[in-house]
Protein backbone atom coordinates (compact mmCIF):
# COMPACT_ATOMS: atom_id res chain seq x y z
CA UNK A 1 0.00 0.00 0.00
CA UNK A 2 2.96 2.18 0.50
CA UNK A 3 4.26 1.81 -2.98
CA UNK A 4 0.72 2.68 -4.42
CA UNK A 5 0.79 5.75 -2.18
CA UNK A 6 3.63 6.75 -3.09
CA UNK A 7 2.58 6.33 -6.83
CA UNK A 8 -0.51 8.20 -6.71
CA UNK A 9 1.22 11.29 -4.53
CA UNK A 10 3.14 12.09 -7.58
CA UNK A 11 1.74 15.13 -9.38
CA UNK A 12 2.79 12.96 -12.58
CA UNK A 13 0.44 10.51 -11.63
CA UNK A 14 -2.77 12.78 -11.41
CA UNK A 15 -2.56 14.49 -14.41
CA UNK A 16 -2.21 11.35 -16.28
CA UNK A 17 -5.14 10.05 -14.88
CA UNK A 18 -7.27 12.98 -15.89
CA UNK A 19 -6.19 13.76 -18.89
CA UNK A 20 -5.55 10.03 -20.55
CA UNK A 21 -9.73 9.07 -20.19
CA UNK A 22 -10.20 11.96 -22.49
CA UNK A 23 -8.20 10.77 -25.33
CA UNK A 24 -9.93 7.49 -25.46
CA UNK A 25 -11.81 8.52 -28.75
CA UNK A 26 -8.67 8.62 -30.56
CA UNK A 27 -8.51 4.61 -30.40
CA UNK A 28 -11.97 4.26 -32.14
CA UNK A 29 -11.84 7.17 -34.58
CA UNK A 30 -8.33 6.60 -35.80
CA UNK A 31 -5.99 3.79 -34.46
CA UNK A 32 -9.12 1.04 -34.41
CA UNK A 33 -12.15 2.26 -36.40
CA UNK A 34 -15.11 1.68 -35.33
CA UNK A 35 -18.20 2.12 -37.95
CA UNK A 36 -20.62 2.38 -34.89
CA UNK A 37 -18.69 5.43 -34.00
CA UNK A 38 -17.41 6.80 -37.08
CA UNK A 39 -21.51 6.88 -38.37
CA UNK A 40 -21.58 10.23 -35.92
CA UNK A 41 -18.19 11.27 -34.40
CA UNK A 42 -18.98 14.32 -32.82
CA UNK A 43 -22.31 12.77 -31.10
CA UNK A 44 -20.08 9.86 -29.64
CA UNK A 45 -17.27 12.38 -28.21
CA UNK A 46 -19.72 14.68 -26.82
CA UNK A 47 -21.38 11.67 -24.76
CA UNK A 48 -18.16 10.25 -24.01
CA UNK A 49 -16.56 13.34 -22.77
CA UNK A 50 -20.31 14.27 -20.31
CA UNK A 51 -19.51 10.20 -18.84
CA UNK A 52 -16.07 11.26 -17.95
CA UNK A 53 -17.12 14.80 -16.54
CA UNK A 54 -19.56 12.54 -14.38
CA UNK A 55 -17.30 9.67 -13.44
CA UNK A 56 -14.16 12.42 -11.95
CA UNK A 57 -17.41 14.23 -10.05
CA UNK A 58 -18.34 10.81 -8.32
CA UNK A 59 -14.55 10.12 -8.22
CA UNK A 60 -13.64 13.52 -5.81
CA UNK A 61 -16.71 13.17 -3.67
CA UNK A 62 -15.45 9.97 -2.66
CA UNK A 63 -11.99 11.14 -1.31
CA UNK A 64 -12.61 12.83 2.09
CA UNK A 65 -15.19 10.02 3.05
CA UNK A 66 -12.51 7.38 2.04
CA UNK A 67 -10.00 9.51 4.52
CA UNK A 68 -12.53 9.88 7.68
CA UNK A 69 -13.39 6.03 7.06
CA UNK A 70 -9.86 4.82 7.19
CA UNK A 71 -7.54 7.66 9.11
CA UNK A 72 -4.34 7.91 8.70
CA UNK A 73 -4.23 5.47 5.55
CA UNK A 74 -1.57 6.02 3.19
CA UNK A 75 -3.52 5.89 -0.26
CA UNK A 76 -6.34 7.89 0.91
CA UNK A 77 -4.17 10.57 2.12
CA UNK A 78 -2.72 10.23 -1.19
CA UNK A 79 -5.65 10.68 -2.95
CA UNK A 80 -6.71 14.02 -1.30
CA UNK A 81 -4.20 15.90 -2.29
CA UNK A 82 -5.23 15.92 -5.63
CA UNK A 83 -9.17 17.08 -5.21
CA UNK A 84 -8.55 20.25 -6.72
CA UNK A 85 -6.95 18.99 -9.55
CA UNK A 86 -9.64 16.14 -10.03
CA UNK A 87 -12.82 18.21 -9.14
CA UNK A 88 -11.49 20.87 -12.13
CA UNK A 89 -10.73 18.30 -14.76
CA UNK A 90 -14.57 17.42 -14.27
CA UNK A 91 -15.52 21.02 -14.74
CA UNK A 92 -13.21 20.88 -18.04
CA UNK A 93 -14.56 18.09 -19.18
CA UNK A 94 -17.87 18.95 -18.63
CA UNK A 95 -17.15 22.55 -20.54
CA UNK A 96 -16.00 19.92 -23.40
CA UNK A 97 -19.04 17.72 -23.75
CA UNK A 98 -21.21 21.42 -23.61
CA UNK A 99 -18.88 22.69 -26.42
CA UNK A 100 -18.94 19.64 -28.55
CA UNK A 101 -22.91 19.26 -27.90
CA UNK A 102 -23.22 22.85 -29.21
CA UNK A 103 -21.14 22.31 -32.37
CA UNK A 104 -23.38 18.89 -32.36
CA UNK A 105 -27.01 20.18 -32.55
CA UNK A 106 -26.34 23.51 -33.64
CA UNK A 107 -27.57 24.65 -37.48
CA UNK A 108 -26.63 28.30 -37.12
CA UNK A 109 -30.68 28.80 -36.42
CA UNK A 110 -30.89 30.81 -33.09
CA UNK A 111 -34.30 29.20 -32.59
CA UNK A 112 -32.36 25.71 -32.68
CA UNK A 113 -30.34 27.35 -29.65
CA UNK A 114 -33.20 28.55 -27.74
CA UNK A 115 -35.31 24.81 -28.52
CA UNK A 116 -32.26 23.27 -27.09
CA UNK A 117 -31.76 25.52 -23.80
CA UNK A 118 -35.75 24.84 -23.03
CA UNK A 119 -35.14 21.15 -22.67
CA UNK A 120 -35.39 20.48 -19.11
CA UNK A 121 -32.68 17.86 -19.23
CA UNK A 122 -30.01 20.85 -20.29
CA UNK A 123 -31.12 22.78 -17.99
CA UNK A 124 -30.21 20.46 -15.25
CA UNK A 125 -26.64 20.24 -17.16
CA UNK A 126 -26.29 23.79 -17.49
CA UNK A 127 -27.06 24.03 -13.69
CA UNK A 128 -24.69 21.37 -12.83
CA UNK A 129 -21.77 23.55 -14.95
CA UNK A 130 -22.30 26.14 -13.67
CA UNK A 131 -22.38 25.29 -10.00
CA UNK A 132 -18.93 23.31 -11.31
CA UNK A 133 -17.71 26.51 -12.55
CA UNK A 134 -18.21 28.72 -9.59
CA UNK A 135 -16.70 25.48 -7.42
CA UNK A 136 -13.60 25.60 -9.67
CA UNK A 137 -13.42 28.86 -9.54
CA UNK A 138 -13.37 28.98 -5.52
CA UNK A 139 -10.97 26.01 -5.22
CA UNK A 140 -7.84 28.66 -5.05
CA UNK A 141 -6.29 29.72 -2.59
CA UNK A 142 -6.89 33.34 -2.67
CA UNK A 143 -11.00 32.02 -2.48
CA UNK A 144 -10.20 30.21 0.88
CA UNK A 145 -8.68 33.03 2.16
CA UNK A 146 -12.19 35.67 1.20
CA UNK A 147 -14.61 33.65 2.08
CA UNK A 148 -12.88 32.13 5.48
CA UNK A 149 -12.79 28.07 6.10
CA UNK A 150 -16.23 27.86 7.23
CA UNK A 151 -18.01 29.80 4.14
CA UNK A 152 -15.85 28.32 2.05
CA UNK A 153 -16.35 24.79 3.41
CA UNK A 154 -20.34 25.49 3.11
CA UNK A 155 -19.98 26.80 -0.82
CA UNK A 156 -18.36 23.60 -1.89
CA UNK A 157 -21.00 21.70 -0.28
CA UNK A 158 -22.24 22.55 -3.51
CA UNK A 159 -20.71 19.81 -5.24
CA UNK A 160 -22.95 17.51 -4.12
CA UNK A 161 -25.78 19.64 -5.75
CA UNK A 162 -23.99 19.20 -9.15
CA UNK A 163 -23.38 15.76 -8.88
CA UNK A 164 -27.16 15.16 -8.00
CA UNK A 165 -27.90 17.91 -11.14
CA UNK A 166 -25.53 15.99 -13.30
CA UNK A 167 -27.16 12.77 -12.32
CA UNK A 168 -30.47 13.53 -13.10
CA UNK A 169 -29.11 15.60 -16.58
CA UNK A 170 -27.88 12.05 -18.24
CA UNK A 171 -31.07 10.02 -17.01
CA UNK A 172 -33.29 12.10 -18.68
CA UNK A 173 -31.01 12.58 -21.67
CA UNK A 174 -30.82 9.10 -22.24
CA UNK A 175 -27.05 9.20 -22.65
CA UNK A 176 -26.35 7.16 -19.80
CA UNK A 177 -28.75 4.65 -18.58
CA UNK A 178 -29.56 4.14 -14.98
CA UNK A 179 -27.59 1.41 -14.41
CA UNK A 180 -24.78 3.05 -15.13
CA UNK A 181 -25.86 5.86 -13.48
CA UNK A 182 -25.81 3.81 -10.54
CA UNK A 183 -22.37 2.66 -11.05
CA UNK A 184 -21.40 5.89 -11.31
CA UNK A 185 -22.66 7.78 -7.93
CA UNK A 186 -23.62 4.89 -5.88
CA UNK A 187 -20.41 4.15 -4.48
CA UNK A 188 -20.28 8.25 -3.75
CA UNK A 189 -23.69 7.06 -1.73
CA UNK A 190 -22.24 4.33 0.04
CA UNK A 191 -19.35 6.01 0.87
CA UNK A 192 -21.33 9.46 2.29
CA UNK A 193 -23.80 7.11 4.41
CA UNK A 194 -20.59 5.09 5.50
CA UNK A 195 -19.03 8.68 6.81
CA UNK A 196 -22.14 9.96 8.39
CA UNK A 197 -22.49 6.79 10.58
CA UNK A 198 -19.02 6.97 11.29
CA UNK A 199 -18.84 10.71 12.55
CA UNK A 200 -22.05 9.90 14.41
CA UNK A 201 -21.16 6.61 16.65
CA UNK A 202 -21.05 7.46 19.70
CA UNK A 203 -17.21 7.25 21.06
CA UNK A 204 -16.13 4.34 23.52
CA UNK A 205 -15.45 6.31 26.57
CA UNK A 206 -11.57 7.18 27.69
CA UNK A 207 -10.14 4.74 30.43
Amino acid sequence: MQTLARILRQPATAWSLVILPGLWPVWPLFVVPDFTVLTDPLKYILLYWGLVACVLLAVVLTFSPLRVLWPGAAVPLALNRHRRLVGVAACAYALLHLAAHTRHVYDGSFDTFLSELGKPFQLKGLAALGLLLVLSVTSLHWAVRRLGARRWKALHRLTYVAAALAAWHQIEARKVFPPQVLLIFGPVVVLQAARWWRERRPRAPLT
